[in-house]
């Protein structure tokens, strides 16, 4: 059984079993299962149609975002994972030519890297593919019902900030 399937079943369960006073529980457990499934497929299909990985597709996707480059810092901030984490695949990028790590002139210590044209034009492929597949997994949801999520998610997000800075959670509306 796939780890994803055992969120599934045991978020399944906990909805059943309990009552609203696990609420909050089973919505945390739902957004996940939710992301796991989409992300699983969004997965397979960059591997299957493209001969590439979630990582790589993740880190062109930071870069194309900004033209003039990124130090390895920066990207692993936006990624939200330890520079050791990504520069095996940084390397294996620059290696087939779609990114170019560029040392910045004023600190010799510090290099930008930058997607090549041809990092471009893949990553464009890539990236409409990828839309579309996103659009065909979320169908189901009208376009006021995607944006209603939209701002709860932002809400949600607000709050587990807050909780996380320590600042007091305010009461639900």
């Amino acid at each position: 059984m796939s780890g994803a399937k055992v969120w599934i079943d045991a978020e399944t369960k906990i909805a059943d079993a309990q009552g609203d006073e696990h609420d909050q529980l089973r919505l945390w457990l739902r957004l996940f299962s939710v992301a796991r499934l989409i992300e699983n497929e969004v997965r397979r299909r960059l591997l299957q149609e493209f001969d590439t990985t979630f990582p790589r597709f993740d880190i062109l996707s930071q870069i194309e975002r900004v033209p003039d480059g990124l130090n390895l810092g920066e990207l692993s901030q936006r990624l939200m994972v330890s520079p050791g984490n990504i520069t095996s695949v940084i390397k294996r990028l620059a290696e087939d030519g779609w990114i170019v790590r560029e040392q910045n002139p004023a600190d010799r210590r510090e290099s930008f890297i930058r997607m090549t044209p041809k990092g471009r034009a893949s990553f464009a492929k890539m990236a409409t593919a990828h839309e579309g597949w996103i659009r065909s997994l979320t169908a189901g949801l009208d376009p006021a019902e995607t944006r209603q999520m939209l701002g709860l998610l932002r809400k949600m997000k607000g709050s587990a900030r807050g909780a996380l800075d320590g600042a007091p959670t305010p009461p639900p509306e």
